[in-house]
């Protein structure tokens, strides 16, 4: 099965996965892409931008996975701008360009994940793991297992710990830039679970 991993990260939702399927994972940080090769050595790791990788290359894949930008549409920085009088930024419309662009024109399965937003999503997804889901087929939600966990620096490792993440040998600029790529994570488990409900859809055994 040939996957499309855009905006990659270091790979919490591609964990589970194995090693049987043929994976390119789009990044746009170098310095981020380096740890996802790390953990994925098998994968084809590009530097690039994923939005327009996925225009140019959407046809050559069975399964495509994409999770945008999510700060602008995000509750909780919606209401820290607000409470410190921080800049405004309209939502970033990268999320609903994607998820049209791949309801009328990819052929394959697809999931294009992010944050619960501060505004009724403007096409309505499925809420599961304390994240909104669009794809073209159902899944069973699941429930977050780091929901609780808050973020302060002496939870960081609990949050690792907790979605099988080691960061330990990897340096960071401040605790919160280390903060933000562990959070930036969405648990393998519900990845596993939409890339196997995606299968199960498409009656395929790949």
């Amino acid at each position: 099965m040939k996957i499309l991993n855009l905006y990659a990260g270091i790979g919490g939702n591609r964990k589970l996965w194995g090693t049987e399927h043929e994976i390119t994972a789009i990044e746009n940080v170098p310095e981020i892409a380096k740890i996802y090769q790390d953990f994925f050595p098998k994968d084809k790791v590009i530097i690039a931008d994923a939005h327009q990788y996925l225009l140019d290359h959407y046809k050559e894949f069975d399964f495509i996975w994409s999770s945008p930008p999510c700060p602008t549409h995000s509750r909780f920085n919606f209401l820290s701008n607000e409470q410190e009088g921080k800049t405004m930024k309209y939502p970033d419309m990268t999320l609903y360009q994607e998820i049209i662009f791949l309801k009328h024109w990819f052929k394959g399965k697809w999931c294009v994940e992010n944050v619960v937003s501060y505004y009724d999503p403007l096409i309505p997804p499925t809420l599961s793991s304390n994240h909104y889901f669009w794809t073209n087929f159902l899944f069973r939600p699941l429930e977050n297992r780091v929901r609780g966990i808050k973020r302060k620096d002496e939870e960081d490792y609990k949050r690792e710990e907790i979605l099988g993440i080691d960061l330990s040998k990897y340096k960071f600029s401040t605790k919160r830039e280390r903060r933000k790529v562990i959070n930036n994570c969405c648990e393998p488990e519900i990845g596993l679970h939409i890339l196997l409900e995606s299968k199960k859809e498409l009656g395929k055994l790949f």
